[in-house]
């Protein structure tokens, strides 16, 4: 199928029955700083993912997909707690001080995780890989957000480093001393977690680091002589480790994710939990372009405009790819509008349980059934940022506005897209369509509510 119409729309199925039985277990892969375009089943044509273009064969593959935010710890506080950005507690990547070093600004206890309403329906739950959402012995603590079982990185800032001194079981250091290649050992304790609760409905996070910066792996074979190379020299007085082939080893770590969705697939069969366990597979945000990564080279952000830290939409559309074999019989395509706040409510519809009040997610558990008809529709799809002069996008039938240089109200830049026509975002239009871009900065402005932890300016 023509790659343009993949991404944009196109390919979508008839219903398939609603019926299933036994309360799924789900599993959610996300991948760091992976973009949309890395996959093969999204268009990539330099980097093998074979097991993974093999699942979305037979599963549902979302064109229309939106990370929680353009960086790591807002995607993340939107996936676990159903909220956008202009809601949610965490809106930005933002480190704190404490007694235990310097870990990222926790959860507040009243916040409400997914992970605690599977729990009130009697999953066992589990996260590993990075956490980025509290230090230990903090409310935002995974173990103190409703996971049973966590091993990884708590602080994203030490997740940079694959040979790292230390990794956190719950909330205790496990030491490591530089010799360990941290993604393997995350993927045996999540793999570990799965065989000792297989009799039991489970929720899997592996919120594993490749291929995030650096760009590091310990075997490049698969792509040692496969691309022309152009050795990077990190900067080592951030601790970056100098990478010789930085081609190779993107290429090889998301090559490693697919073995890893692979992994998990044999795994589950081996089990006989196959065909009633949700699996999906995303990334946090879109690409990134540090340590060496040449997105440009390997397409990895598809036919989309931009990188991780835009709001553009290669920044923040996200591949998402569900299995759910007992009830998604064949391989679809859907071009339904959907966003990481759309988990929570999801998972709540499916096991039964309550949403919390206050969240902006749908639930797309009716598109996944196969019914669309009665699929809801968001209105809208927002953002705000808070790095490089702050941000704030939102999108509304078909139209989106982009707003930069939100630190100085007097000199905001304003550009608006027509995603039907445009999707890459190549022609801004708002001289033309000034009322468009009125009721949308209207909109924009509404949904931001304040936030004592990130402001404009400050």
């Amino acid at each position: 199928m023509n790659r343009y119409l993949l991404l944009t729309g196109g390919l979508l199925a008839g219903a398939l029955p609603a019926a299933h039985a036994a309360t799924p277990n789900v599993v959610f892969v996300l991948a760091d700083d992976m973009g949309i375009g890395d996959l093969g089943c999204y268009g990539q044509q330099k980097i093998k993912t074979p097991h993974i273009d093999s699942l979305a064969r037979h599963s549902l593959l979302f064109t229309h997909h939106y990370s929680g935010s353009t960086v790591s710890a807002p995607s993340r506080c939107c996936l676990l707690t159903g909220k956008h950005t202009g809601n949610a507690y965490i809106r930005g990547n933002k480190g704190v001080k404490s007694d235990e070093g310097f870990f990222d600004l926790h959860l507040p206890d009243e916040e409400t995780t997914v992970a605690e309403l599977f729990k009130q329906a009697g999953y066992r739950t589990m996260c590993v890989g990075k956490w980025g959402l509290g230090g230990p012995r903090t409310s935002g603590s995974p173990v103190n957000q409703g996971f049973d079982y966590f091993f990884g990185y708590l602080s994203q800032g030490s997740a940079h480093r694959y040979y790292p001194e230390y990794l956190y079981e719950n909330e205790e250091k496990v030491m490591l001393n530089g010799k360990v290649y941290s993604h393997f050992l995350i993927m045996e304790k999540g793999l570990d977690f799965i065989r000792r609760n297989a009799s039991s409905p489970f929720f899997a996070y592996f919120a594993i680091t490749p291929p995030h910066a650096d760009l590091d792996y310990p075997d490049l074979s698969l792509y040692d002589d496969a691309f022309p190379e152009t050795p990077y020299i990190n900067n080592k007085k951030k601790g970056f480790k100098t990478q010789m082939k930085p081609k190779a080893a993107y290429a090889s770590m998301v090559s490693e994710i697919d073995r890893n969705v692979g992994q998990i697939i044999a795994l589950l069969k081996e089990l006989g939990i196959w065909e009633n366990t949700i699996l999906i597979v995303s990334s946090d945000n879109g690409v990134h372009k540090v340590g060496g990564h040449d997105p440009d080279f390997f397409d990895s952000n598809g036919p989309f405009r931009g990188y991780k830290r835009d709001l553009y939409e290669g920044g923040v559309r996200a591949p998402f790819i569900v299995s759910w074999p007992e009830v998604i019989h064949a391989g679809r395509t859907t071009d339904q509008v959907t966003t990481f706040w759309d988990f929570l409510p999801t998972m709540a519809e499916l096991i039964g349980v309550k949403a919390p009040k206050g969240i902006d997610g749908l639930s797309y558990l009716p598109t996944l059934r196969g019914d669309e008809r009665h699929q809801q529709k968001h209105p809208y799809i927002y953002y705000e940022f808070y790095e490089q002069g702050g941000k704030q996008s939102v999108l509304k039938e078909g139209w989106k506005l982009v707003r930069l240089n939100m630190d100085a109200p007097q000199e905001i830049h304003e550009e608006l897209y027509h995603l039907d026509e445009d999707p890459g975002e190549t022609r801004n239009v708002i001289e033309e369509n000034r009322p468009i871009a009125d009721k949308l900065r209207k909109l924009a402005q509404r949904l931001h509510t304040p936030s004592q932890h990130f402001v404009w300016g400050k």
